[in-house]
């Protein structure tokens, strides 16, 4: 059955069909930020390192695929990098499946830090009714896809090798080939109405509104405790 706390399954004991491995991917340019976005400030810890702690709740495991791995002294985590370098995000799906220590894992970019642990349990649940048939869980916007804040499997690992050779480097190249549950729009705005668990943090001014949007969460629960102790 289906663990709430961890997103794995006790169904077989092979590790290999479970979802117990998270991938983040902080290897970007970052060319329109004007820093590097992998340690953006969080206040006490940077952009990586949040979100590290937000799915170290749900995954035993969480692997982080960067070109700056010196950056990083944590002993909880598996650190990489790209294997075939210069191919953008591909290659770091590729990378942190090649680490993963488990069939199925959920990857997110390190400019993601709106982590929605509700629908990552939504995915998985879905990834188990399918009964592991499925190579990534994805979800739709529109006529596009979201290919972060997602599912994939190790089975992909020869098909993005050989795209990769053939110079084919786009995600939604590998997807079209592949065998995907799509979650629609109208069901994921369900846990997100706003659409922020796919927010990106690209420009200095997404990173304000960000801000301003934890600002606000923060004087929400603020509020919300301070009627609760009237």
């Amino acid at each position: 059955m289906y663990n709430m706390n961890k997103c794995e399954f006790s169904e077989s004991g092979d590790n290999m069909y479970s979802i117990d491995t998270a991938i983040v991917l902080a290897g970007g340019n970052s060319k329109r930020m004007g820093i590097d976005k992998q340690f953006i400030s969080m206040g006490s810890k940077n952009i990586t390192e949040y979100i590290i702690d937000e799915l170290k709740e749900l995954f035993s495991n969480v692997v982080i695929v960067t070109n700056k791995a010196h950056a990083y002294k944590r002993t909880d985590i598996d650190i990489t990098e790209d294997i075939y370098k210069g191919i953008g995000p591909l290659g770091g799906i590729h990378a942190g499946l090649m680490k993963s220590k488990s069939r199925y894992s959920y990857v997110v970019a390190c400019d993601m830090p709106c982590i929605n642990k509700d629908y990552i349990r939504y995915m998985v649940k879905k990834l188990e009714k399918s009964k592991y048939s499925v190579e990534a869980v994805i979800t739709k916007y529109g006529d596009w896809i979201e290919p972060f804040n997602a599912i994939y499997s190790k089975d992909l690992l020869p098909r993005i090798e050989a795209g990769i050779f053939a110079e084919k480097k786009k995600i939604s190249g590998l997807l079209k080939l592949a065998k995907v549950l799509y979650i629609e729009e109208e069901d994921a705005r369900r846990f997100s109405p706003d659409w922020r668990m796919f927010m990106n943090l690209n420009t200095e001014k997404d990173l304000m509104v960000y801000r301003a949007i934890k600002q606000e969460d923060m004087y929400g629960a603020y509020q919300t405790d301070s009627i609760n102790e009237v």
